[in-house]
């Protein structure tokens, strides 16, 4: 059984920093493609950022290039969001993700799923 357990999120003043952590359990995230995913209230789940760590790769949205990070901790099987330089409209509640493949944005593709975690960005 797949679990993908995200923590990290909380509440946090414009310009500040978050990590965010997936914790997975059922497969080898460095076999995966994972991924980060946000939704804010009354909009669609959109793509954040990506890792594909067998290849070396790494995938970001536009509007996080620069000022977010992913990597994954093979030993502990964990992949991590680090989040600078915040913005109020990155407040949404952050989905970890993975599949065997790469899917970018189409959501719908991705086979697992966390539950989210909230981050809250104040201005």
């Amino acid at each position: 059984q797949v679990q993908l357990v995200e923590s990290g999120g909380g509440l946090v003043q414009a310009g500040g920093s978050l990590r965010l952590s997936c914790a997975a359990s059922g497969i080898t995230v460095s076999s995966y493609v994972m991924g980060w995913f946000r939704q804010a209230p009354g909009k669609e789940r959109e793509f954040v950022a990506a890792i594909r760590w067998s290849v070396g790769s790494t995938y970001y949205a536009d509007s996080v290039k620069g000022r977010f990070t992913i990597s994954t901790d093979i030993a502990q099987n964990t992949v991590y969001l680090q989040m600078n330089s915040l913005k109020p409209e990155d407040t949404a509640v952050y989905y970890c993700a993975a599949d065997r493949n790469y899917y970018g944005g189409r959501y719908y593709e991705w086979d697992y799923w966390g539950q989210g975690t909230q981050v809250t960005v104040s201005s």
